[in-house]
């Protein structure tokens, strides 16, 4: 199904936009597969005759939603100490942005840049009615990225993240 027509903004009043990440190393039990939730980000989504998608999100908006696994529950010291990681070692201050340079029914290509580093990537769309969403992997490594590690390299984050997205179009 293609975008419907006009134009759309989406943010976190009618979407949502989340980054999960997983753990890998020898103390990988001890750690949390992390969801984060990005509280600050808009996307203007185009339809008719030139779809197009554009998107920016602000890194420093991302905040742990929840953390699955590990040996003991993540707790809002865990989380702050998190998002304090992120800030500063991670993302930076780099605006995060999607500009398309093709857009079908079912997916878009075009230009995304994560802290500072851009790469084309094809994001999988699914449109039914009037709702958007998708979901792809993205290799930190391939945005100058080295994920976060601690204990000696023990427990890291894996490289592959996901970020998933939805929004109403309407």
């Amino acid at each position: 199904m293609s975008i419907p027509e006009g134009s759309h903004t989406i943010g976190p009043s009618n979407g949502s936009l989340k980054v999960k990440t997983g753990k890998e190393g020898a103390a990988a039990k001890m750690g949390h597969n992390l969801t984060l939730d990005v509280k600050t980000w808009e996307a203007t989504v185009e339809g008719g005759d030139s779809p197009s998608i554009k998107l920016s999100a602000d890194p420093s908006s991302l905040e742990v939603e929840s953390g699955e696994g590990g040996a003991k529950p993540l707790g809002d010291k865990d989380k702050k100490d998190i998002k304090k990681t992120i800030d500063g070692k991670v993302l930076g201050s780099s605006q995060i942005t999607f500009t398309s340079s093709e857009v079908s029914g079912s997916q878009a290509k075009g230009d995304l840049s994560i802290a500072g580093q851009s790469s084309d990537v094809t994001v999988p769309l699914s449109v039914s009615g009037d709702k958007i969403s998708g979901s792809i992997q993205l290799n930190q490594k391939d945005f100058g990225i080295k994920p976060f590690s601690t204990m000696m390299g023990a427990l890291k984050v894996t490289d592959q993240v996901t970020v998933e997205f939805e929004g109403n179009l309407a």
